[in-house]
């Protein structure tokens, strides 16, 4: 089983509750993205990263994307999962993070998983069947 970290920003909730069950799925350690950094990457086999869509469907741009990019340069190769929620538009925000996860060289081990505001039973299965993949990836 993966050591895998599951790194997120929510808020409103809507991907805290995501992030919680993609680390029940995993066993994971849950990391807000103000407690994750690129120094932090390579101690961990797999990696989940969970933001909503904000503004115009982009990542969060204050604390979430900069974490990210910070870490980019050392994920060519790391299994790693992606998830968030969104309020309005159709997941383009997400498309576009895998896009740009692919163009890093990132084992994307499983589809990405999106719900519309809060996760109901549905979303919240498919986070912990997305954790329990990058725990067996």
């Amino acid at each position: 089983m993966n050591n895998v970290a599951v790194v997120y920003w929510s808020g409103t909730g809507n991907t805290t509750a995501m992030a919680e069950a993609v680390a029940k799925g995993c066993s994971g350690k849950l990391f807000p993205s103000d407690q994750f950094d690129a120094a932090k990457v390579d101690a961990f086999d797999a990696i989940a990263f969970g933001c909503p869509s904000m503004g115009n469907e982009e990542l969060e741009d204050s604390e979430f994307a900069p974490m990210f990019e910070a870490c980019k340069p050392k994920l060519n190769g790391k299994k790693i999962a992606l998830f968030g929620s969104y309020g309005w538009g159709d997941g383009e925000w997400m498309r576009n993070w895998e896009a740009d996860c692919d163009a890093a060289g990132a084992n994307r081990v499983c589809d990405s998983v999106i719900c519309m505001e809060a996760p109901d039973a549905e979303a919240q299965a498919a986070c912990e069947k997305l954790g329990a993949a990058l725990a067996d990836a």
